[in-house]
């Protein structure tokens, strides 16, 4: 699920400030041995996390598909470089740009888009689209809190976009796990019409006054906090001093709200304390960690801060979900769009080897994998893993030996230790997926798929193309062979496969474990095997649910494994995303390992002076507008503060909705004391002309793949 996770206030931003170069957590020790271990035997109450040695060396899985890496901009000099264009990267690269800088995007494989991105195949002479990654848009339609659609707007940028009502959910009766997969939605908008989520409360809930009431009383509960939600944005943020000036704009709300300090801790922690304090009621419960889920933790391991927005925005008459017209690849291209009227260029098929270090310790470029060296004078910015960022940090020599430490200087040892703990970070397992075009008028056994009931009556009458499918309430969400998704984005956008056709996407949860898959030769015999196995889990969620008869009405499909995942995504081995539970404060998570409050994220900015990351692995953590939003906030940090609130002022202008964004006159208590040093100095001072050896010509790499 994709929604924003927004409750800022004052005193987080300046507890993470700047970047604190000792972390006090220390790592739980390595678990390798029990990454595949924990996934045999699944509880509700265990926390799925899996970690591995800092094997900075060990290359991704390629697939030709994606691309040979080779390409290269047609200029070597920029003032940000940014690595990566997911969500967070294009929204970096675009606000860089509009800021003015000088900017580059870098994409290794031949698509942007990162987790976001559509894929295509023809059949017969017919094209089938498929989406990979995120299918659960909120707020996309339509000027609202969501930070994706407050980036796009701010870019002056459209998107076209359908919208629906609720999800579908095929769950077993609670206390019955052999029963038939029970159906019920979750409704957006007021939950007290006929047709909201209060009845769908009472209808399946084990008692469901106590469920509408223990609901209302958590809303009430954390109601100060979910306000902050229109208090301030994340768009105001920065990772300096000036933040004190572009969020004065929420001061009214803080004064008139106390209680939000208080609960500043709980914030951060672990969803389900509170959760556990209000909600016994079962079915109940189990929606909670169902919501949570799409962080990658139940509510036992997400935030609180997660909920937040799910507890305020999702209870508004006019909220919808959302599905891109044409793809979820046009939000990409939608940001892409915006970052190039002013200049940001983007390569695809251009993949970074190393990050370029100086002897004062100061990322001065990027080394591509042509020999293409290219020079970023204010700031090279890594929308990769923290797992794959590390990787970028192990610079060559000798002709290709790879160093034992990083090219550093003088904080060798200190950046080592960094580069040693973002590569050993918890993370979660990877994702099996499922792509399927079936053909609906096709009769098999005397029934077209209409004649399929549930279909027609959840599914396509409903106009509900997002559903989640639990085999058993007893074993872990995280368990990638008992939760996952299918997404039909064809009940609402016929554009993307044949009239007739319908084309599906079926993901499981991101616990998958790496290893098996490891062993296995692509294309054998044992691989393939392999795959038909675990997949069997992704075809019984449209057979056991919707679709009872699918396989034979496949026109194809494709089983995308961990390998593929990998290959096509970027990501090392795979994994869905960085895995720190709430409860505990992360490594070098900034001021605020100092404090009670448990902060689960490191920071943006690296002991590498001008190396900064943004990404779903920063805050605000896990899905789309969260990995856009962190984007921004390493833009606004690389950027003066005049540039960044003038941003906001004029972007505050474009809808009624957005005059929050306006830091207003409280911004001149601080304005005239924090303007003078912003940016910080590492994105004021150019790299040293010494440091940085000239590019040398390679004639054997392909003309630049310039968008």
């Amino acid at each position: 699920m994709e929604v924003p996770f927004v409750f800022l206030l004052v005193v987080l931003r300046w507890s993470t400030a700047f970047y604190v170069p000792a972390p006090r957590t220390r790592l739980p020790p390595p678990i390798m041995a029990g990454n595949v271990e924990q996934t045999k035997d699944t509880n509700r109450e265990t926390v799925m996390t899996f970690q591995y040695t800092a094997d900075t060396e060990r290359e991704q899985v390629k697939y030709g598909a994606t691309g040979n890496g080779m390409a290269g901009p047609e200029e070597d000099e920029y003032d940000v470089v940014v690595i990566g264009s997911g969500m967070g990267g294009l929204a970096c690269g675009a606000m860089s740009a509009l800021y003015g800088s000088k900017t580059l995007v870098l994409e290794s494989h031949l698509k942007m888009g990162g987790s976001a991105h559509t894929f295509s195949r023809k059949v017969g002479g017919d094209t089938y689209s498929f989406e990979v990654g995120p299918s659960i848009f909120e707020g996309l339609d339509k000027p609202s809190l969501n930070p994706l659609r407050i980036v796009i707007d701010a870019l002056g940028e459209d998107l076209d976009t359908t919208t629906y009502d609720g999800l579908g959910f095929w769950t077993p009766q609670v206390g019955d796990e052999e029963s038939e997969r029970t159906f019920w939605r979750f409704p957006v908008g007021d939950p007290e019409a006929p047709s909201g989520f209060y009845r769908t409360l009472r209808e399946h809930a084990t008692d469901g006054e106590l469920a509408v009431a223990e609901w209302q009383a958590l809303r009430e509960r954390l109601r100060d906090l979910g306000g902050s939600t229109t208090a301030v944005s994340l768009l105001n943020l920065r990772q300096d001093a000036g933040f004190l000036a572009t969020t004065a704009g929420s001061l009214p709300y803080v004064a008139t709200h106390p209680n939000v300090f208080a609960d500043l801790p709980a914030t951060f922690d672990s969803l389900n304390v509170v959760v556990d304090e209000i909600v016994t009621e079962p079915f109940l419960r189990n929606f909670i960690d169902l919501m949570c889920i799409f962080c990658g933790f139940p509510a036992k391991g997400a935030m609180t801060a997660h909920l937040l927005y799910v507890l305020e925005r999702f209870f508004e008459k006019e909220c919808a979900y959302a599905v891109p017209l044409g793809g979820t690849e046009n939000i990409a291209k939608a940001l892409y769009r915006g970052g190039k009227k002013h200049g940001m260029d983007l390569v695809l098929n251009s993949h970074v080897e190393e990050i370029l270090v100086d002897e004062n310790d100061r990322a001065y470029g990027v080394k591509l994998r042509n020999g293409q060296i290219v020079k970023a004078s204010k700031s090279v910015v890594s929308n990769a893993t923290p797992f794959d960022t590390a990787k970028l940090l192990q610079g060559k020599k000798n002709g290709g030996e790879k160093k034992d430490t990083p090219a550093v200087g003088g904080k060798k040892k200190e950046i080592a230790k960094w580069v040693d703990t973002m590569a050993t970070l918890p993370r979660h397992g990877a994702i099996l997926h499922l792509f399927v075009a079936i053909d609906a008028d096709k009769v098999v056994n005397g029934k077209t798929l209409r004649d399929h009931p549930l279909w027609r009556e959840k599914v396509e009458d409903a106009k509900t193309p997002a559903h989640l499918v639990v085999q058993s309430w007893d074993r872990s969400l995280q368990d990638s062979q008992n939760l996952c998704s299918f997404f039909v984005p064809s009940i609402l956008d016929p554009s993307v496969c044949p009239a007739g056709k319908h084309t599906i996407h079926v993901y499981s949860s991101g616990g998958e474990p790496y290893e098996p898959w490891s062993k296995f030769e692509r294309g054998s015999p044992e691989y393939e095997a392999y795959k038909a196995e675990r997949a069997e889990v992704l075809w019984a969620a449209l057979e056991k649910t919707c679709i009872p008869d699918v396989k034979e009405r496949a026109v194809f499909h494709i089983v995308g494994s961990p390998l593929a995942h990998e290959a096509f995504l970027r990501r090392d081995r795979g994994t869905y995303g960085m895995a720190w539970a709430a409860g505990s404060a992360a490594p070098y998570s900034g001021a605020l390992s100092w404090t009670p409050i448990k902060f689960p994220f490191p920071n943006l900015k690296t002991p590498v002076e001008a190396l900064v990351r943004c990404g779903d692995s920063c805050f605000p953590g896990i899905g789309t507008p969260s990995a856009a939003a962190s984007g921004v906030i390493a833009a606004n940090t690389l950027h003066p503060l005049e540039d960044h609130i003038a941003m906001l002022e004029n972007t505050s202008k474009k809808h009624p909705l957005y005059k929050f964004l306006d830091p207003g006159l409280f911004q001149w208590m601080y304005r005239p004391f924090v303007a003078p040093f912003t940016p910080s100095p590492e994105f004021r001072t150019p790299a040293p002309a010494e440091a940085a050896p000239e590019a040398k010509e390679d004639t054997s790499a392909p003309a630049s793949s310039v968008v």
